[in-house]
């Protein structure tokens, strides 16, 4: 997950991008706040609270499209929070009266409309990829092979959304048990390995690990075209036989080399060391 903030009128509304369902999530209290233009989070989550149990009652859909994932709260620490995406969030809008509604539609859409566009033209947010990663003194050498396994990703996520495969939850679901069989580990443990928490995976995979989740999409997309595979529990079975395919070719590099594929690298930056308080030195006498 990558969590960043992005600004309505001066206010934070924090977010995460969840990479494996590729979904933007917004904290449904940052949003509230600016509707209902309180000064404080606490007066916005005792008003959420409220229009949660109302519409509850009225049997609306809203709140079971919410979820909860951890993000920073005002005192500094990582608490559970209400979120949803740009099209629950542009439902619920309509349920809070207030002058802001139109503006922080227009916001979401605004959102909604970049993806879209990325969707249409991927060298959009592939060019903004390739420069960030530069920036971060990755080579190009990386870079190129981090996007061509893009395009591959792509590619196999257009078939999914083109057979009855739902974006967020089932994408994170197909997508961990590729995963799961061509590295042996899942997505999570994978991250844990490299000592990862809010960072996209694949920004700090090698060139190898990068080669064999390319394969293992690639793979299971082709697996899936050949088998006509439609819906979840269908793609279940062509992502299994997809990550095997990888599985197979990552071990026998391994037997070869004698070195693991999965590795705890990473190109998070060094930590800040403490500088040194020099001693004074007495003055002679």
């Amino acid at each position: 997950m990558n969590i960043s903030a992005a600004q309505f009128d001066g206010k934070d509304i924090r977010r995460v991008y969840d990479e494996a369902s590729e979904t933007w999530w917004f904290s449904v209290v940052d949003v509230v706040q600016v509707l209902t233009e309180q000064t404080d989070d606490l007066t916005a989550r005792k008003y959420w609270n409220k229009l949660k149990s109302r519409l509850d009652k009225e049997g609306s859909q809203l709140v079971t499209n919410c979820h909860q994932l951890k993000m920073k709260a005002t005192d500094g620490r990582q608490r559970l929070t209400d979120v949803a995406t740009a099209e629950t969030l542009l439902r619920l809008v309509q349920s809070i009266p207030s002058p802001k509604a139109e503006p922080i539609k227009l916001w979401l859409a605004k959102v909604g409309y970049e993806r879209m566009q990325e969707m249409a033209d991927p060298a959009l947010s592939l060019n903004r990829a390739r420069d960030t990663w530069q920036q971060h003194g990755r080579s190009d050498k990386w870079i190129q092979q981090r996007m061509t396994g893009q395009e591959t990703r792509n590619k196999l996520t257009d078939y999914w959304r083109e057979h009855d495969v739902k974006s967020g939850d089932e994408f994170a679901m197909l997508t961990n048990i590729i995963h799961q069989e061509w590295s042996g580990v899942s997505v999570k443990e994978h991250k844990d390995i490299k000592g990862l928490k809010t960072h996209n995976l694949r920004d700090h995979m090698s060139e190898a690990e990068l080669i064999f989740t390319a394969l293992a999409e690639l793979s299971t997309r082709q697996v899936a075209e050949t088998q006509q595979a439609t819906g979840l529990q269908e793609n279940k079975g062509a992502a299994l036989v997809g990550g095997r395919i990888a599985k197979q070719a990552r071990q026998q590099l391994e037997q070869q080399t004698g070195r693991s594929v999965v590795t705890g690298d990473n190109y998070l930056a060094p930590p800040t060391k403490p500088k040194a308080i020099a001693a004074k030195k007495k003055p002679s006498r």
